[in-house]
């Protein structure tokens, strides 16, 4: 594989803006929560609002990023490996998008906070129905879906890295390893979210790497 190494360095950059925003982005909108009450969420994110925009704008970026990175792993392995780097490349677009929707709908979450705060945090109301929609079946399914897309994008990338010896055996052999189990978590949350807890523990391997 003979590769310029501006490629190679844009990759690498790509990836660590991917890794860095997803961290800041999830930071600010988790203290914009502060709690798993729909009618707390609403009332927390009233008062928070520029926390959430602040998540949302950094989620475009990592978005950006997550695509970049899709299209630089292509360019460097298509030459060689084209069905694989297409397939990684599919995956990461996907991601890109379903995280992209899924802020969609933490960003409507802001107004209509701000509408159930004015008036008066009814309980038991549209506003609860509404909010638990936008939260639940857009944003963290949204979550949800970049979070599996992501591995296997991942998991792909890896098995380039090994097939082609980019990279040290060791460390391609341990993404291997750390991002199949990675994905348990992420395809079990797909089908009921109360196997993550206790799933998140084979994500573990995968942060050092």
């Amino acid at each position: 594989m003979n590769t310029d190494m501006n490629t190679v360095r844009l990759l690498g950059a790509a990836q660590v803006m991917v890794f860095v925003s997803i961290l800041i982005s999830g930071g600010f909108f988790s203290s914009a929560l502060g709690s798993d009450s729909i009618s707390d969420i609403l009332v927390n994110i009233s008062k928070n609002p520029n926390r959430v925009r602040i998540s949302n704008l950094i989620a475009l970026v990592q978005s950006l990023a997550m695509i970049s990175m899709g299209v630089l792993y292509y360019v460097v392995f298509y030459k060689e490996y084209k069905i694989i780097a297409l397939m990684a490349l599919v995956c990461f677009l996907v991601a890109a998008i379903t995280y992209t929707v899924g802020k969609i709908g933490a960003n409507a979450l802001i107004p209509l906070s701000q509408k159930y705060v004015e008036a008066g945090a009814p309980e038991a109301s549209y506003f609860q129905a509404l909010g638990d929609f936008l939260y639940n079946s857009i944003d963290k399914r949204g979550y949800e879906l970049y979070g599996f897309f992501t591995s296997l994008g991942f998991l792909l990338t890896s098995y380039l890295l090994f097939i082609s010896r980019s990279v040290p055996r060791a460390i391609s052999i341990w993404g291997l390893a750390a991002l199949s189990l990675a994905l348990i978590p992420n395809v079990l949350t797909l089908y009921d979210r109360e196997f993550l807890p206790g799933a998140m523990i084979l994500s573990l391997p995968y942060a050092p790497y």
